[in-house]
């Protein structure tokens, strides 16, 4: 078998992209320590390919300098093109966007009336860097979800993809949370009451009355907050008529 000399090469590649070790990391959602230590070690076998092919080279070549440098690409004519000259889409230095786990609510068991929300690993939600960053959010605080329901239209209308910040469940009265009641997942603007009550409150407060609970209903209905809601996308419902056409 032959050794496995990328070190170098890799390094040496990054270098002309300008991509930093800690960039690249994050491209390939991995330690910063284990790329860097890919200098000297080599990129492992098992992601030789994937790595070979975000810097655009042959992966024969990575690991051992052997055959063609540059990929060739067929543009949608069957002509040839060298990656070479388009090696600049991979020089972003860090990524802009922030992967956030999506969680929702789904039956405990097949059949079952009772719900508990959890993660759906499969549907993860991209927000932003620098939304979170501007509201001082931990990235490993943020989840996401969907708003069901239309006990918040028009503030957050049925279907939307809503922003959570776990490291917030402190109440500030007025501001919007999520809440899970008895495995219910629930957004409601909130308000503390007297004696650790709380009330909870819907922007549709025509069809949907607060609803306030005492401190030992709150214990009893499984009430916890699960966060602040710092984001929302709604879609509009209707696209509008064009008129005098």
């Amino acid at each position: 078998m032959k050794k496995n000399t990328s070190g170098p090469r890799f390094k040496a590649l990054l270098k002309a992209a300008n991509i930093s070790t800690t960039g690249f990391a994050e491209f390939l959602n991995t330690a910063p320590q284990n790329v860097h230590n890919w200098y000297t070690r080599g990129v492992p076998a098992h992601c030789m390919e994937e790595v070979a092919r975000k810097l655009s080279v042959h992966r024969d070549w990575l690991k051992n300098a052997e055959g063609p440098k540059d990929l060739c690409l067929f543009d949608e004519s069957g002509n040839t093109f060298n990656t070479q000259a388009i090696r600049g889409v991979y020089t972003v230095i860090e990524p802009t966007d922030v992967e956030l786990p999506f969680f929702k609510e789904i039956p405990i068991a097949p059949g079952s009336s009772k719900t508990h929300v959890i993660e759906d690993a499969s549907h993860p939600i991209r927000l932003p860097r620098s939304h979170l960053d501007s509201l001082e959010i931990n990235h490993k605080d943020a989840i996401c979800a969907y708003m069901v329901g239309n006990s918040m239209a028009e503030k957050i209308e049925d279907g939307s993809t809503i922003a959570i910040d776990r490291g917030l469940t402190q109440i500030v009265d007025g501001e919007i949370y999520a809440i899970e009641h008895d495995g219910m997942l629930r957004i409601k603007y909130l308000h503390r009451m007297p004696g650790n009550g709380l009330r909870l409150r819907s922007h549709n407060s025509a069809q949907y009355p607060d609803e306030v609970f005492r401190a030992a209903q709150i214990e009893e209905q499984n009430i916890r907050v699960l966060g602040w809601v710092f984001w929302c996308s709604t879609l509009n419902k209707r696209r509008p008529p064009v008129p005098f056409l």
